[in-house]
């Protein structure tokens, strides 16, 4: 009983975008467009549309690559900051292993540590640090990019959601203009510079 009416509204809905679909071929793209979201902001023109699309686009894309960043820094200085603190709990030991003339015995003794300490090291040179900066300046360059990160992410949901309203808005137009891919659009430009 419920698929049935379940189907019946389906293909009630159905008809009526087929018949909305019909009538809207039927209508010239200039009167489409005064009548839609194009209208309502201000993208009369296709080439407006384009333009606020890509736009779009660019702006997502420099706030998703803005967000990587801050997130790669981040593990970055969390990184670090692990390594500083290695470095700083086993460098009497280390030094106590040199002093040792790198013993064997003291080696075995303190493996622990002194592996520790060599990836703390090793690590500092990948990194390329010459000079190590303390826990509390990586503390608060991570809290300005945990803060910077948070509001770029609300600007990035919202640029996401435009972009996303745009370019679904730009691919009916396209479908409703006929247009199956940008061949169609270069043509009409030709024709119209031709003229």
């Amino acid at each position: 009983m419920n698929t049935d009416k379940n189907t019946a509204l389906y293909e009630k809905m159905a008809a009526e975008q087929d018949k909305f679909r019909d009538w809207l071929k039927s209508q010239p793209p200039e009167e489409i467009l005064k009548h839609t979201y194009l209208s309502e902001h201000g993208l009369l023109d296709y080439a407006d549309l384009e333009t606020k699309t890509a736009e779009a686009t660019a702006r997502y894309n420099a706030l998703s690559d803005q967000i990587k960043a801050a997130e790669k820094r981040m593990a970055e200085i969390a990184v670090l900051r692990t390594h500083i603190v290695n470095y700083a709990k086993t460098r009497e030991t280390y030094v106590a292993y040199r002093k040792a003339g790198y013993s064997r015995k003291f080696r075995q003794e303190h493996e622990e540590e002194i592996l520790l300490h060599q990836a703390a090291k090793e690590a500092f040179k990948e990194l390329n640090v010459k000079k190590l900066p303390t826990i509390k300046e990586l503390q608060t360059e991570y809290a300005k990019l945990l803060a910077d990160k948070k509001e770029a992410y609300a600007e990035y949901r919202q640029a996401r959601a435009a972009m996303r309203e745009l370019l679904t808005v730009k691919n009916n137009v396209d479908r409703v203009l006929g247009f199956e891919d940008g061949k169609q659009i270069e043509k009409e430009r030709d024709q119209k510079q031709n003229r």
